[in-house]
């Protein structure tokens, strides 16, 4: 027997026993409520209730959470609502869930990969830029639940070997009367400090027509503001190797009189003789990031050190985020045998932020310069690429001193990122026999996001320097300064303004489903059957341009004789805040920057009429940075549902079909002629995704659920965007790749599960996804029809003119596997003082594999690496307290460190997410049936997703790159429900 098996079998064993302990209570309980079936379950109990429902009715392998009233949710947003789901975990940002990677992709994963499919009510549902649905953008109040499928079977679209994502918003259906619900919220960050309103409104009712016809209705709308801090430390990677001239030496002196010869800024003539005083010098590295010490001797190779992590900066971001939505949905039964619906759902969200920022420019004599041990191995530095033993590089790294003669430069940035997205659907159901159901459904999306990211530096004024204190160790790190006032204009010039990520996509879309049902008699009692259509288009064009801000349109000289003083213009500068991370950091701020608000609209444009910025509006496009897709998908499926021995087996068999066929156009300088020409490309392909479920009932109210499937993702947009970018002076370069196949995944579930009664239940799962295709930058040698033929002097390990480019191609094989376990407990009577109290917990482990080649296809070097943003080991714990009047929850969720964004074939320059813990808590009290007060509290510890260099595992370091500082955020409403009774 194998290790896998043994540990599966123990794991089943641990359930199963935890599932006996508890049944005599179960049953004692399930008869109490037996007995007692007129009393109306509501509130907490009635959402777990519905949600238990929804997992113990299912074939599939899903868990779910049900609002318990309408607009209780307490989340900021839906990616925060989804980590209270076992084996779900979400990047954190800013204070909140947020999207990574500028908004493209949710930032969730399921099961230890992020590859998600979001849909809205059964429909899949896209941000611009993307395939996913930027879950930031939805405010938990209009959402009536949310599950999560981990092996959908064959009738959900493809798009997720994650998993599935449907978030339910309400229909006219949920409700039996006039119902109104109002709702206003009062939030407040503080660190922050600034009120923001929240309103949510909902209105529905249900007309009978008589004959058995009705028509029911049903209006919702929300408005939700957010402001928060997301003060930080961004610091350096890399192994930035120095070396430590101590100033009384021989060799420092010679240097202090070449650059007094030189007439450099360095004055190291002053700090001759002086054994506190030493001048770092940089020490080369070779590609493998190990330093090269030709010419040094052994005396000057014990003082080489690395100084990664010691040169943060202040960076303070005020976060403002504005989020809309609409629910509007209508339905006639003619019959109950006939039904039309329409229903239609608008979010717009806008991701502000004003942004401030200092940074030292470290002069390169230290006043007390102090080192600490520190392990550079050959696995930090290359991954070993020498292969045999793991080697110490080097075994001390840069602490703490005072860099002497440093100057200082500041931003100040606005950056405005609205998405706005809608999906209008209409439909019918019908069943023209008892055994026969049909129904079409057809929807539009049409989604836009702009991002406008400007911004003003300014360099510190002739002459002045600072002293910059560092200490690089703790959370956060240390840093001071020394020397002219940071907030006076006098002591600064202006030097650029930046306005690079300015872009824009504009997307839309549609989708035809016809699909129905079809009773049979026999242990294969139902057989649902469907076909899908649907197509995707996407246009991106990019406006970005930056400028000097100097009377000779060039980069801020020594002399600064080129400079526009910044007291020319001070009354469009501010000074930041002056509590940055509260003064744990050291300096606490009051630093000069240009003032966020006076960047907007043409008033740069107006304050710099020298410098050539157009009006707002008539920004040229980057013609050569603009691509198009489009693509088409067809689907058809057929799922097959059977049971036996009196339904203690059951379950589905099905298979889907599917067809892309995708166009990618890409434009290009061409280097020859210097025209801009279009590169398109086209794909297609075809899969079969087969999919099984069946569930045992192994006992009364015990399950055992198998089930496999195989899914798909198809590639990111941008992955297949055919974009040729070259170097002719190196003779390198990138190109896209519109053939990129989607990652394939065959998915293993084996769960079991124990309902005690209607509320309460323990559960583990073990699954297993094998997944291949997983897409590559692979290094090949390729012949360009858009340049002329490399004939320079660099060699770049290619023959016949051809260039080194980097290219995305699938290669290699991975997987996702580990266990869940979770439960829930709602205590009764029986427990005297724990009446009225419930708990629910889970956790999850996994463990990834994302196979990546370091080398080239011709010479590959395979590694192992973890799925970004996938924590290993995860947790969440609820308590909860319901009476007939105030319910309350407090929920801690943890999760261990995960590789952020991408690894690196040099370690040292990677980042990961540190470990880290929320605790939230959400309070209601029942003034009168109608009128409730609610207050929830976010981020009560004030932990915030720190970042770390390294990845985790062997190349994992104690060095924080960056660390956050958001704060608590509270808040206060009122809620007011009328009819649904």
């Amino acid at each position: 027997m194998n290790k896998q098996n043994r540990m599966t079998l123990q794991l089943s064993g641990v359930a199963l026993a935890v599932m006996q302990a508890f049944a005599p209570q179960a049953m004692a309980q399930e008869q109490q409520a037996d007995a007692a079936s007129t009393v109306i379950v509501t509130g907490m109990r009635a959402s777990a209730r519905s949600s238990v429902a929804i997992k113990r009715d299912t074939m599939e392998v899903v868990d779910s959470i049900t609002a318990d009233d309408i607009g209780k949710l307490p989340d900021t947003n839906v990616g925060e609502t989804l980590t209270r789901i076992p084996g779900v975990q979400s990047y954190r940002f800013g204070g909140e869930a947020s999207a990574p990677w500028g908004g493209f992709g949710s930032g969730v994963t399921i099961r230890g990969l992020g590859y998600t499919g979001f849909q809205t009510n059964g429909r899949s549902y896209f941000s611009a830029g993307g395939r996913e649905f930027n879950v930031e953008a939805a405010i938990p109040a209009m959402v009536a639940g949310i599950d999560v499928y981990k092996n959908p079977s064959a009738e959900h679209i493809e798009g997720g070997i994650g998993g599935l994502v449907n978030v339910r918003t309400r229909n006219p259906s949920d409700f039996k009367n006039l119902t109104v619900s109002l709702g206003v919220n009062y939030r407040e960050n503080d660190l922050a400090r600034k009120a923001d309103p929240e309103l949510f409104g909902l209105i529905a009712n249900r007309f009978d027509l008589g004959g058995g016809s009705r028509i029911g209705v049903m209006a919702a709308a929300t408005y939700q503001k957010s402001t928060t801090r997301n003060d930080n430390n961004p610091a350096n990677r890399g192994p930035s190797l120095k070396r430590a001239i101590r100033a009384d030496s021989a060799e420092y002196a010679t240097l202090a009189a070449a650059n007094t010869a030189n007439a450099t800024s360095q004055p190291m003539s002053a700090y001759v003789g002086r054994s506190d005083i030493s001048a770092l010098v940089n020490v080369p590295t070779s590609g493998a990031q190990t330093p090269n010490m030709a010419g040094l001797s052994a005396e000057q190779q014990s003082n080489v050190m690395v100084g990664s992590w010691v040169n943060s900066n202040v960076f303070q971001e005020t976060i403002m985020r504005e989020r809309k939505g609409l629910n509007l949905a209508a339905d006639y039964r003619v019959s109950n045998t006939l039904r039309f619906y329409t229903e239609a759902n608008y979010f717009k969200f806008l991701y502000h932020q004003n942004y401030r920022g200092l940074n030292s420019n470290d002069g390169a004599n230290v006043q007390n310069l102090q080192t600490t041990p520190f392990n550079y191995d050959e696995q930090l530095a290359n991954r070993n690429s020498n292969g045999g033993s793991n080697d110490q590089v080097l075994n001390k790294r840069l602490l703490s001193g005072t860099f002497l003669n440093s100057t200082v430069t500041t931003v100040g940035g606005d950056e405005h990122t609205p998405w706005e997205t809608m999906i209008g659907a209409v439909g019918a159901e019908w069943s023209p026999t008892p055994r026969l159901s049909l129904k079409a459904d057809a929807n539009y999306i049409k989604s836009d996001k702009k991002s406008d990211n400007r911004s003003i530096r300014m360099d510190s004024a002739a002459g002045l320097q600072w002293s910059t204190s560092r200490v690089a160790d703790g959370a956060p790190h240390y840093l001071n300064f020394s020397g002219p006032s940071l907030g006076d204009p006098q002591n600064f010039v202006f030097k650029d303004y930046n306005n690079g990520q300015n872009y824009h996509n504009t997307d839309s879309g549609y989708a035809l489903a016809l699909s129905g049902t079809y009773d049979m008699d026999g242990w294969f009692h139902k057989l649902r059957f469907g076909t899908r259509v649907a197509y995707q288009h996407d246009l991106f064009q990019n406006y970005g341009f930056s400028k000097w801000l100097t009377t000779d349109a060039k980069d801020v000289n020594a002399s600064r004789s080129n400079a526009l003083p910044a007291t020319t213009l001070s009354g469009n500068l501010e000074q930041a805040p002056t509590n940055f991370m509260r003064g744990e950091a050291g300096y606490s701020g009051g630093y000069l920057v240009y003032t966020p608000d006076a960047l907007l609209g043409d008033q740069v444009k107006n304050a710099f009429p020298n410098a050539g910025i157009l009006a707002q509006g008539s920004y040229p496009e980057n013609q050569g940075a603009r691509s198009i897709f489009g693509e088409h998908n067809s689907a058809a499926y057929m799922v097959g549902d059977f049971s036996a021995l009196h339904d203690r087996i059951r379950g589905n068999i099905g298979v889907r079909l599917v067809r892309t066929q995708t166009k990618a156009t890409a434009r290009t300088t061409d280097v020859a002629t210097g025209k801009i020409v279009d590169v398109v490309q086209t794909s297609s392909y075809n899969n079969v995704l087969p999919t099984f479920n069946m569930t045992y009932e192994a006992a009364p109210d015990s399950l055992v659920r198998l089930g496999y499937g195989r899914g798909m993702t198809r590639p990111g947009i941008g992955s297949l965007n055919p974009v040729v970018s070259v170097n002719t002076t190196n003779g390198t370069g990138s190109i896209g790749n519109t053939q990129l196949r989607p990652l394939v995944a065959d998915s293993f579930d084996i769960s079991l599960e124990h309902y005690f009664n209607k509320t309460n239940y323990a559960s583990l799962a073990l699954f297993d996804k094998k997944i291949k295709d997983f897409p590559n930058g692979i290094i090949s040698c390729e012949t360009l029809t858009t340049a002329p033929a490399y004939t320079g002097v660099f060699e770049n390990g290619c023959s016949n003119g051809q260039y080194s480019m980097v290219k995305s191609v699938n290669s290699e094989k991975g997987y996702a596997r580990g266990f869940e376990v979770a439960g829930q407990y709602f205590f009764d009577s029986d427990y005297g003082l724990l009446n009225n109290f419930g708990v629910s917990a889970s956790y999850s482990y996994v463990k990834t594999s994302n196979p990546v080649n370091f080398g080239t296809a011709a010479a590959p070097k395979i590694v192992d690496t973890m799925q970004p943003f996938v924590s290993k080991n995860n947790f969440s714990l609820s308590g909860m307290y319901e009476d007939s009047r105030l319910s309350a929850r407090l929920v801690y969720t943890w999760r261990s460190p995960s590789v952020l964004f991408n690894v690196d074939p040099y370690p040292i320059w990677a980042r990961y997410i540190k470990a880290y813990g929320l605790l939230d808590g959400s309070l209601s009290y029942r003034l009168t049936d109608e009128l409730t007060l609610r207050f929830n509290a976010a981020n009560i510890l004030n932990k915030a997703a720190n970042r770390g260099i390294g990845e985790p595992g062997p190349t994992q370091t104690a060095m924080e790159f960056q660390h956050f500082y958001n704060g608590r955020t509270y808040s206060l409403g009122l809620n007011y429900t009328f009819g649904n009774k």
